[in-house]
């Protein structure tokens, strides 16, 4: 039988496609001996049905008449071979995928055999096997829409019941072989985004919704590695280690626009669970409780990473909730969290003091007179000749837990290492430039600009609101006397009734913060270099860093990309120098002016 088929004939005929069906139907099983002629008479065909829908309706009109398909499905059944399944996978998907006519793509959906081929018992251990069959799911979620997408899907009245496409799909979304989940993604935001209501509904029910909570979790755990690989990082500093970090960063990366591809298909309910889920098994729980945990804490994220982690959450994933949990929840103490997360607090807080909040914080001496000009008034202080940045920090109170993780933010930019800096500036810088966060949001943390602070408050004189026209004349814009706004009290009620997040009493007030400028370390540092050996340049140093840092604000550029905080800082080697020597003091001084600009 297999002989004829190589016998002379027009390859692109109706006769050919007649020739094959034939002989395909006289198979009663597939074996070693006729499994080849099977596989080409499958390829032969898909090529002669895409020929023919571009060229002649009678090929496909053929293909209807003899119930091609449910031949297909028969010689699934009796074949004994994995290379025929194969081929009858890549036969189908090519149908799929070619096919441009709409009739021919509702009959291949159509009678349930593309169901049957979704939900068959196929041998996935073979890696080849499964790599065709994700490629099958995949050309079949391409050609979805409103009306294709309800002839894949059981329902009972207006409720779908069943929907194998995506149910099997789901099961490959975390595959060890990164190709398929990404693959399985495809599928998933091709589904998402026909935009049925039916089967939105379907997907946000249980038990399908833990998909977004195992993608989650999935999510946390690859976080947790890439914390491990940062924390290992010094221990073996190759450029294989850094690579490897890289890799991992660009997997994380990688999930969090899938989350927000998911979001931008506009389905509320999957919104809310992506938020809820991010926010309740990695923000709260890993992600806040790591800014103030040692190193050597049970935890298993770190502070440079948990900072890399919320810049890249905020940039990436655009949603309003999140955005402003995130912001409503650094007023809350550190120690709040970490109960929660019942791990320890390792005391490392804020160079301000830990006075009660009602005190007013001291009145800093800096004020910028114009654009171009800065006045610096020194207060009279008795200082020592020799003074180190770490001799200031030794000397505040660090026996207070209370903090809030703003002010823990604020710590690291004055008091941190280099990373912690970095990762800090970044998360305070990414809040700003965070679209989805209301200006109420960042006036209560005390980070809104002040053009738009007197922007706020000339809207409201206009309209005859309360103290309006008083503050926007008055020097203390953002004082106490403002009410904290509604939006950041939704927030904050939010996260104590649907979080959990309590402290049993409210959340730092941000009123008091307003007036604790971030420099005000940087000053008293840069004050005892009066006595320093390099006191003739220091103002010739603070007048050059202050053109070179009003230049560098006013100059639009790129944004940094958030894994900057995770690469290794490049620093002068200076193990040689003496550490009290001219040269250390000069860089030092230098330093100390930068930070202060």
């Amino acid at each position: 039988m297999w002989f004829s088929f190589w016998r002379s004939r027009d390859r692109f005929s109706l006769d050919e496609l007649r020739y094959l069906t034939n002989q395909l139907q006289k198979v009663q099983i597939v074996n070693d001996v006729n499994k080849d002629f099977v596989i080409e008479a499958l390829r032969s065909i898909a090529e002669l049905l895409t020929y023919g829908d571009q060229h002649d309706s009678s090929f496909f009109e053929f293909f209807m008449e003899k119930q091609v398909m449910g031949e297909f499905i028969r010689i699934l059944k009796i074949s004994k071979t994995v290379t025929v399944s194969l081929q009858l996978l890549q036969t189908i998907s090519i149908l799929i995928q070619n096919l441009r006519r709409e009739h021919a793509i509702y009959y291949m959906f159509s009678n349930e055999h593309v169901n049957y081929l979704i939900t068959y018992s196929f041998d996935f251990r073979n890696e080849e096997l499964l790599s065709y069959y994700i490629s099958f799911l995949r050309a079949i979620s391409g050609k979805l829409n409103k009306n294709t997408i309800s002839l894949l899907l059981k329902t009972q009245g207006e409720e779908v019941v069943s929907f194998p496409l995506y149910v099997e799909a789901i099961r490959f979304a975390f595959h060890e072989e990164s190709m398929v989940r990404t693959a399985v993604r495809a599928i998933t935001l091709n589904v998402y985004h026909v935009g049925d209501e039916f089967v939105n509904k379907f997907i946000a029910s249980a038990p399908h919704s833990d998909y977004f909570s195992n993608l989650v979790s999935f999510f946390r755990d690859q976080c947790i590695n890439l914390s491990k690989l940062f924390s290992e990082r010094p221990k073996n500093p190759c450029s294989e280690s850094v690579s490897a970090m890289l890799a991992k960063v660009d997997e994380i990366e990688d999930n969090l626009y899938y989350f927000s591809d998911v979001i931008s298909a506009g389905i509320p309910v999957v919104g809310s669970l992506i938020t809820d889920n991010i926010l309740q098994l990695l923000i709260l729980p890993l992600l806040f409780p790591a800014l103030q945990i040692d190193a050597d804490s049970n935890l298993k994220i770190g502070a440079v990473t948990s900072l890399y982690l919320l810049c890249c959450i905020l940039r990436i994933v655009k949603i309003k909730d999140l955005a402003n949990t995130i912001a409503a929840a650094l007023l809350y103490p550190l120690e709040t969290f970490a109960a929660n997360s019942e791990v320890k607090i390792n005391g490392y807080v804020s160079g301000n003091n830990c006075a009660n909040e009602s005190e007013e914080p001291l009145v800093d001496s800096v004020t910028p007179v114009n654009a171009g000009q800065l006045c610096v008034d020194i207060p009279n202080k008795a200082t020592s000749s020799q003074v180190h940045p770490g001799g200031i920090i030794a000397e505040r109170d660090f026996s207070c837990s209370h903090l809030s993780l703003r002010e823990t933010l604020l710590s690291y930019v004055t008091d941190g290492d280099d990373a912690r800096a970095l990762g800090s500036l970044s998360v305070l810088a990414t809040l700003l430039q965070t679209k989805e966060l209301d200006e109420s949001m960042l006036d209560g943390l005390g980070i809104l600009p002040q053009r738009k602070q007197h922007k706020k408050l000339l809207l409201q004189a206009l309209v005859g609101e309360g103290s309006g026209e008083e503050q926007l004349f008055s020097f203390e814009s953002g004082s106490a006397r403002d009410s904290i706004s509604s939006e950041l009290d939704g927030y904050l009620k939010k996260l104590k009734e649907q979080y959990g997040v309590s402290i049993g009493g409210a959340a730092a007030s941000p009123r008091i913060r307003r007036n604790q400028d971030s420099y005000r370390n940087c000053r008293s540092a840069l004050v005892q270099e009066t006595k320093g050996i390099w006191v003739d340049l220091l103002i010739t140093v603070l007048c050059d860093q202050w053109k070179k840092c009003k230049r560098a604000i006013e100059a639009s550029s790129p944004r940094k990309e958030p894994k900057c905080i995770l690469l290794p800082f490049q620093k002068l080697n200076s193990e040689d120098i003496p550490a009290e020597s001219s040269f250390t003091a000069g860089e030092r001084m230098s330093e100390l002016v930068k930070d202060f600009a």
